[in-house]
């Protein structure tokens, strides 16, 4: 047997435990977490990157999390709230607070780094032109963040994605359980492909993201963006639309 034929066998993409519904939860437990950390960290990015304020602090705090170690963090999270929380839940919330806090950081880095980097020569034009600081975020700053705040989720995402596997530890569902289940058997063809099927899933994920960036990144947006790695665009393209 090699990986090949456990990753084409019949058995292993049907039932319950089949790759299909290993993925489908493996994509929940992910998209939960990005949904979550992309409400605390595109509103927190936004105040930051608006008011110039706490960005030092913010940035800290975003490596600070970086550098947690999820898998010690899982563990102990689950030991201190399974006294008082019943059932799966005492499972599932370390889970997704630890890929939360995984998640954070570099979509509330992306959202203030673009606020801050829009070009000040369209912000300037917009001033001139009678626009509100809101309507100059709203119009301005914010489409010209755009790149850098998919940029955040993108990354986010692809870690989130390939850190999903530790819900197995607790014993969820997910692409995890292969690697803990061919691990316990010392089946290794289980393992790598498990392995397999969360880095196709993440590439999958990163074409997907690719695409959407043409789709609703303006092209001015994009070419600035691919010439400036750490700085948002310097140009923006198309008429600023007049307040309403």
């Amino acid at each position: 047997m090699s990986v090949i034929d456990w990753l084409t066998d019949p058995a292993n993409w049907t039932g319950a435990d089949g790759i299909p519904s290993q993925m489908g939860y493996h994509l929940l437990y992910t998209g939960i977490a990005l949904v979550i950390a992309a409400a605390i960290a595109v509103p927190l990015g936004i105040l930051v990157g608006y008011t110039a304020k706490g960005e030092r602090l913010v940035a800290g705090s975003a490596n600070a999390l970086r550098a947690l170690p999820t898998l010690g963090l899982l563990i102990l999270l689950f030991l201190l709230i399974s006294p008082v929380v019943p059932g799966q839940l005492v499972y599932v919330i370390p889970t997704i607070v630890v890929l939360v806090l995984l998640a954070v950081p570099p979509i509330l880095t992306g959202t203030y780094t673009g606020i801050q980097s829009a070009d000040p020569d369209a912000v300037g034009a917009a001033r001139g032109m009678g626009y509100a600081k809101l309507q100059i975020l709203w119009h301005v700053q914010l489409p010209c963040a755009l790149p850098l705040l998919l940029s955040g989720i993108r990354s986010s995402t692809l870690q989130v994605v390939s850190t999903a596997t530790v819900a197995a530890y607790l014993g969820l569902q997910g692409l995890g359980r292969y690697i803990i289940d061919g691990r316990a058997q010392a089946d290794f063809f289980q393992m790598a492909g498990g392995a397999i099927l969360v880095a196709a899933l993440a590439f999958a994920l990163e074409i997907a993201f690719t695409l959407l960036g043409t789709l609703i990144v303006s092209p001015g947006l994009r070419r600035t963006s691919r010439r400036r790695r750490t700085a948002a665009p310097t140009t923006v393209t198309g008429a600023i639309p007049r307040p309403a």
